[in-house]
């Protein structure tokens, strides 16, 4: 089976994958009733937890007095079942039917793999099963955004039984993270504690819902930090071995102080089930999250306006830097805050207002989390020194879909690099916005070797713009035995290292 990280949502169904998020089961809605709020019940001071006699960890008592305010989390959602019309896909929006057929595994009932029955089946009641904590004493409760992702309905239950439906204030899928609100007040709520500052190693504990078995703590070590997940340019992940199964999503990761670190988000699996790898959110992203939720409803993040991507040891040397550090800007997006400011293709970007950008994933998250207008100053690496930048943000908009590039044939190009292509028309050059390029139909030795692919665009060597083949012929003889090419592949610009010895 192949091996997938798997954010958490997900139903027991012809087959079952244990994901880390609800835990959803087809069945009737039951009704909740809120209950009498009880005398306030302040924090008790959290201490760390205590050794027994035997010399290993002793959470019983961490477990008491953070446990009141973990919460279970039930969702109702309507979705629809069966099969369809063609072309007309009931399971289109079903994160779990997306996961499976992303990875190729045929859905009973779904269009092609039988049970379909032609027409819209009617919606069915489906239930859910999440986790999450109370952040205030007034009622404000934090868990994944998937856990709450088109329910209809949605109910907290506290450890003392008592149920309250709970508002839904607002949710960012970017960093998976939701805020919810009950009528209550005096309630228990978490001590969060410095993310930034816990270490590799240390011991942390989960609280949460696994399977719907509401109050079940698991207890592991921090496996890293910092972790980055594809698709994800907002979250430092902390990977941890906490037993972390469908139910958990949502629930808390806590310290030995007692004191919430992370949100209990995904989990790496080739089964689906929990094998020793689980990725919690860090809570300063989560808060940080919770407040702009909390007082307008959604996030704002802001917008540079560039493409980037990583440096490797042959990049950084092909740019003079002595060590593959920052973001690579492989493009500048027309009209971007980043274009009106100068910045161009090949620039590095190594810090923002002072903050060091050690990798190109950190970019993205640092800017994201700077507010639209305002004016940041950014330390690039140009022409082989460093320079300041200032650049006023944007506000960053939904995703959206580039163009992708042309494609056709016709001559060769250069044996020294083992590449043949041609120049790009001009009517091509103008749809990608470019003086020239080289289209490549052909590659072996170094462009093979390189990465180079049928229906890459060479744009560039060395930041310097290709206009012609017999241009990028002259460059790549002056350019020596290791050089940058830009290129065009998809929608998508990116420095390709290239070494001829």
């Amino acid at each position: 089976m192949k091996t997938a990280v798997v954010r958490s949502s997900l139903a027991f169904s012809a087959i079952v994958l244990a994901l880390t998020g609800c835990l959803q089961e087809g069945g009737a809605i039951s009704p909740s009733h809120a209950v009498s709020t009880p005398p306030a019940v302040a924090p008790a001071a959290p201490s760390a937890a205590a050794a027994n006699r035997y010399g290993l960890p002793d959470f019983s008592g961490l477990v008491e007095q953070v446990g009141p305010a973990v919460v279970n989390i039930s969702v109702t959602q309507k979705v629809s079942r069966g099969g369809g019309t063609s072309g007309d896909d009931p399971f289109a929006d079903d994160p779990f039917y997306d996961f499976l057929r992303r990875f190729g595994v045929p859905v009973p009932g779904t269009p092609g793999n039988g049970g379909g029955r032609g027409g819209r089946a009617p919606e069915q009641i489906q239930q859910g099963v999440g986790s999450g904590f109370i952040v205030s004493a007034d009622g404000y409760v934090l868990t994944n955004a998937h856990v709450v992702d088109g329910a209809t309905e949605v109910t907290v239950r506290l450890t003392d039984k008592r149920e309250f439906k709970a508002k839904v204030v607002g949710t960012d899928k970017r960093t998976d993270v939701a805020l919810l609100k009950i009528d209550a007040s005096g309630l228990p709520f978490v001590k969060t504690g410095d993310a930034e500052h816990s270490k590799v190693g240390e011991w942390v504990v989960a609280m949460g819902s696994p399977f719907g078995f509401e109050n079940t703590v698991t207890a592991g070590i921090i496996s890293a930090k910092a972790r980055r997940l594809p698709d994800e340019t907002y979250v430092p992940f902390i990977q941890t071995d906490v037993a972390i199964n469908p139910g958990n999503s949502g629930g808390p990761l806590f310290n030995l102080a007692g004191e919430v670190i992370g949100i209990n988000s995904q989990i790496y699996s080739r089964s689906g089930g929990f094998m020793g790898i689980s990725f919690a959110i860090p809570i300063d992203v989560a808060l940080k999250v919770k407040d702009q939720l909390q007082k307008f409803g959604k996030v704002s993040r802001g917008r540079l306006g560039v493409a980037i991507q990583g440096l490797d040891a042959d990049l950084a040397q092909n740019f003079g830097l002595d060590k593959p550090a920052g973001a690579l800007v492989a493009n500048v997006e027309a009209g971007s805050p980043a274009e009106k400011a100068g910045l161009q293709a090949g620039d590095v970007v190594l810090g923002v207002n002072g903050q060091k950008v050690d990798s190109s994933a950190d970019l993205p998250r640092i800017i994201g989390e700077l507010k639209p207008g305002s004016v940041v100053r950014l330390s690039i690496w140009r022409d082989r020194k460093t320079r300041d930048v200032n650049v006023t943000l944007g506000e960053q908009a939904a995703e959206r879909n580039l163009a992708a590039t042309p494609e056709r044939k016709a001559e060769g190009a250069s044996s020294k690099l083992g590449l043949t292509g041609r120049a790009l028309t001009a009517q091509e050059a103008s749809r990608l916005g470019v003086p020239g390029g080289l289209l490549v139909e052909g590659a072996t030795g170094p462009a093979a070797k390189a990465g180079l692919q049928n229906g890459d665009v060479i744009l560039g060597i060395n930041n310097q713009p290709i206009t012609g083949i017999d241009q990028f012929r002259k460059l790549l003889d002056a350019a020596g035995n290791r050089f940058a090419l830009l290129v065009q592949r998809g929608g998508s610009r990116i420095f390709v290292a290239v070494r001829l010895s």
